[in-house]
């Protein structure tokens, strides 16, 4: 029987040093340390406190998720869920409502290190890392800087708000704004500009090599429109298995007969980046899933793991990290849309 419910952690905050920017307008304790790079030098425990309101109580779990439509059939036997809890190698896949990257909760880093115009100061939040797939948020104020070093891995983030535009070696320029997602392929040089104070989401994978074969290596700008519904492809179902699933792998059809659909809008080497859509009312049980970082842009869904039970109700705005070979379940209760990052 699957367990619905909720493992919440607790996050302390490890912030000691100078007064420094603030996203939020507040001053705020920082390490001191200037950033040469944000994803570089951050440090996975200097993070704020949650906001306690959105994540439960810490230590605690929860049998029957609010609004779910599988209330009634969550377990009882709590002792049960405990059990399995402790037996797992890990807790619930890292997770986060959509407020826990409000910028009044990142980490400022204070004043860029080397910039030509404004005064760009930035600030980030972590979520997860396993070694090679890490994931967080990131804010920025106006200003530009020239970027000469090889960028030391692929980045994909999804623009919240701002505007802004990163340059290629060669001077092309790409600019993007909210709705949009950016790839920043590994071994990139060049230039940023933050015309607009830039919060975004992103993913990193952190792969060995430069798989870029153009010169100059560009980056990529893919706009939501170009996710539309009619733009997706129906997955394949070979004798009631989907097969060619690029997020969750080979799994059985849903019982009420539909298959999602999916778009892979970039693919080289070991990192895959697309949008993966699916009806409401399917269920799909996940046999051997990819890591991938998942950013929920549309709907409701539940996501299980079958290690321990637990569950996540992952709504518009939310953030899942997948681990390797994950196996469970993905409960779509609102038609949904995901935007999502497979590292291999």
């Amino acid at each position: 029987m699957r367990l619905y419910g909720f493992l919440f952690f607790g996050i302390a905050s490890n912030m000691v040093g100078a007064t420094a920017f603030s996203p939020s307008g507040q001053a705020e304790k920082t390490s001191g340390t200037s950033l040469s790079s944000y994803l570089d030098s951050m440090n996975p425990n200097g993070i704020a406190a949650p906001k306690p309101a959105s994540y439960g109580i810490s230590g605690k779990s929860y049998t029957n998720v609010p609004s779910s439509p599988f209330d009634g059939q969550a377990s009882a036997n709590g002792a049960a869920a405990a059990a399995a809890a402790s037996e797992a190698s890990a807790a619930f896949f890292p997770f986060a409502k959509a407020d826990y990257f409000d910028t009044s909760y990142l980490v400022s880093k204070g004043p860029r290190a080397t910039f030509d115009w404004g005064a760009p100061a930035d600030a980030t939040r972590k979520l997860g890392d396993d070694g090679l797939l890490r994931a967080g948020a990131w804010y920025c104020t106006n200003g530009g800087w020239e970027s000469p070093n090889p960028k030391a891995a692929t980045e994909v983030f999804w623009v919240l708000s701002g505007h802004g535009k990163l340059t290629d070696a060669d001077g092309v320029e790409h600019h993007f704004g909210p709705g949009d997602n950016v790839i920043i392929p590994k071994g990139h040089t060049g230039r940023w500009d933050v015309y607009e104070p830039i919060h975004k989401v992103w993913a990193v994978n952190a792969h060995a090599n430069i798989e870029e074969t153009g010169s100059p290596i560009r980056v990529q700008v893919d706009h939501y429109h170009s996710w539309n519904e009619e733009l997706l492809s129906a997955l394949t179902v070979d004798n009631g298995v989907v097969v060619d699933d690029p997020l969750y792998g080979p799994f059985l059809q849903s019982s009420n007969g539909a298959a999602p659909s999916a778009k892979v809008f970039y693919n080289v080497g070991p990192t895959q980046v697309g949008v993966w859509s699916s009806a409401a009312g399917s269920s799909y049980r996940v046999q051997q899933g990819e890591r991938a970082w998942i950013y929920c842009l549309e709907g409701v869904m539940f996501v299980t793991d079958g290690r321990t039970g637990e569950a996540r109700r992952c709504e518009a705005g939310d953030t899942i990290v997948v681990p390797q070979g994950w196996y469970g379940y993905v409960d779509v209760v609102e038609g949904t849309k995901q935007l999502f990052t497979v590292a291999k």
